[in-house]
């Protein structure tokens, strides 16, 4: 300290004295490298502190790789023009408080305990790159009016951005939190980038607006994106989160995608994997799991490579303007062959909402997902529409086979409404029984060869009768004229033992008689009373039965 040969922290008490009182609100300080006790510190802002406002007032202030040796309070502190933090260390707590940083702050490789900017004000740029918080870090309210550069920041506990408002840039490209990061009410008015960067907690975006693109990378436990206003276009890649996007307001394309590889540095290096087994995430799925849609307007939402077995659909609108794109898997059916009571149920596979599953698990169906505790289990009436929205968005991007599913859901949806007609569930359940809404082919096969084999049996026993008719010719002369006639005997019904009608010959007749019904012919076979009415039922419907095969077989083929 000019003109002494010491440090502030080794003037004699008489020489720190002199020279705290040349100090005025406004002065420089220049105190790099200088340990710094809470008294010297509070002495020294004591010295430059306003009369008027009650606040500490610094022009040009340096304390780089400084040592606060206690708590660094520099609540409600002015700094004028350019502070100075670079590889500071902070044994206690560093409180800034509503502070104001009117120049550029550079806090680059600092070391804290635990971090107080509450209602802070950095209109300059902000660097904190490489810093370390051994502690939580809370930036709740702060104002960020340049570039706010967070890279390679370690939060090893938790850090709370709630309510900060960033307006310029912000850059967050290696960032790693070891608890949660909180950025609740926080507005990013100009382009972000916020990552790549690791939270082995929860990174809770909730309420965040963001006024200009963004783009997030992160690998993250969960990611909390309720009420979030995405003003602008915006593109999160993601890594084992479980992401809730519950009442998002999306006002422009929303594209969340999983990241197939970890993150890299600019350097090419695996930094992520190595941080994430040191937060217990290296050990789960890295496939993203969006966990709710619910008041979310899909119309501008893109979904790639996420798992969506247990999102919430409803209350979701425009869900048929949603885009799913690469594997995007459902929840499925329970596998084999399941029991309700003494009745044995094998389910179809296909892919189900995470809500029909509650639904079900609900009405005692064992071995589906039942609901949490705070989701309420829907009715089959709300989630017929859900169904068929999905329906048509797959319609609408020219895939029919997946759409299917969909359609299988809306019909399995509208079957067990009871706010329905009886008449109207009578006929889907027969819909459902004889091929599965059009939908399984092997099942109307099976219906098909049945009732075939039906009207085999039946001809065979009562259908074709006891003899081959036979034709004959008369005459009668009256006069001079001469007048024939001729005719064919009435079919008899056959009699005797039902086995004995068991023969080769009339199965093979019945066969032909079958045969022809189902490609819609009449046979040449002359039948009896019941043959003739059975041939007339099975000629309505064992073409229909085929027909649905065919249905069927077509909607898991076309394009």
């Amino acid at each position: 300290m000019d003109p002494y040969a010491e440090c502030l922290a080794h003037l004699s008490d008489g020489h720190r004295a002199a020279y705290l009182t040349r100090l005025e609100p406004g002065s420089d300080l220049d105190h790099r490298g200088t340990s710094l006790t809470e008294d010297i510190l509070n002495r020294l802002l004591d010295a430059v502190r306003d009369p008027d406002t009650r606040r500490p007032l610094l022009g040009t202030a340096r304390f780089d790789a400084a040592r606060f040796l206690g708590d660094a309070d520099f609540d409600g502190t002015y700094f004028r023009h350019e502070a100075a933090f670079e590889q500071a260390v902070f044994s206690g707590i560093a409180r800034f408080a509503a502070t104001t940083f009117s120049g550029n702050v550079q806090f680059e490789r600092a070391r804290f305990r635990g971090a107080r900017f509450r209602d802070a004000r950095f209109d300059g740029d902000a660097w904190f790159g490489e810093a370390r918080f051994a502690e939580e870090a809370r930036f709740d309210r702060a104002r960020f009016s340049g570039y706010a550069r967070f890279g390679l920041v370690g939060f090893l506990n938790n850090a709370a951005f709630d309510g900060a408002q960033f307006l310029g840039n912000i850059g967050l490209q290696g960032a790693s939190f070891g608890g949660h990061a909180w950025f609740d009410g926080a507005r990013f008015e100009n382009d972000a980038r916020l990552g790549p960067l690791v939270c082995a907690g929860s990174l809770d975006l909730s309420a965040v607006v963001f006024a200009a693109p963004v783009i997030i990378e992160a690998a993250a436990g969960k990611v909390w994106c309720t009420r979030t206003r995405w003003e602008a276009k915006a593109v999160l890649r993601l890594r084992y989160a479980t992401v809730d996007l519950s009442e998002s307001v999306l006002a422009h394309p929303l594209g969340i995608t999983t990241q197939a590889a970890p993150f890299n540095d600019r350097t090419g290096t695996d930094w992520t994997e190595d941080t994430l087994e040191e937060r217990d995430l290296g050990g789960r799925d890295a496939r993203v799991h969006i966990a709710s849609l619910r008041g979310v307007d899909a119309a501008h939402l893109v979904l790639h490579n996420v798992d969506l077995t247990h999102c919430l659909f409803s209350g979701a609108v425009n869900l048929d303007q949603l885009r799913l794109e690469g594997d995007c898997p459902l929840a499925l059916p329970p596998a084999g062959v399941l029991r309700r009571g003494r009745i044995p149920m094998r389910w179809t596979v296909r892919r189900t909402l995470a809500e029909e599953q509650h639904w079900r698990a609900a009405q005692g169906y064992g071995a589906w997902a039942a609901a949490p505790t705070d989701v309420e289990a829907l009715e089959p009436s709300a989630l017929a529409p859900l169904y068929r929205q999905l329906r048509k968005s797959f319609e609408d991007g020219r895939n029919e086979p997946d759409a299917a599913d969909f359609y299988y859901g809306e019909m399995e949806m509208r079957r067990h409404d009871r706010k329905r007609p009886r008449g109207e569930r009578a006929l889907l359940s027969l819909y459902w029984a004889v091929s599965g809404y059009g939908l399984r082919a092997s099942r109307a096969l099976v219906w098909l060869l049945a009732a075939m084999a039906a009207t085999v049996l039946v001809m065979m026993l009562w259908g074709l009768p006891k003899d081959v008719p036979t034709t004959g010719t008369g005459g009668r002369s009256t006069g001079q004229s001469v007048s024939q006639a001729s005719g064919t005997t009435d079919p008899v019904d056959p009699d005797g033992p039902l086995a004995q009608r068991m023969t080769s010959e009339r199965f093979e007749k019945s066969v032909r008689v079958v045969i022809n019904s189902v490609v819609f012919r009449s046979a040449p076979q002359t039948l009896t009373t019941s043959g003739t009415y059975t041939e007339m039922l099975s000629r309505l419907v064992e073409p229909a039965l085929l027909g649905l095969a065919a249905l069927a077989i077509r909607g898991r083929v076309k394009r």
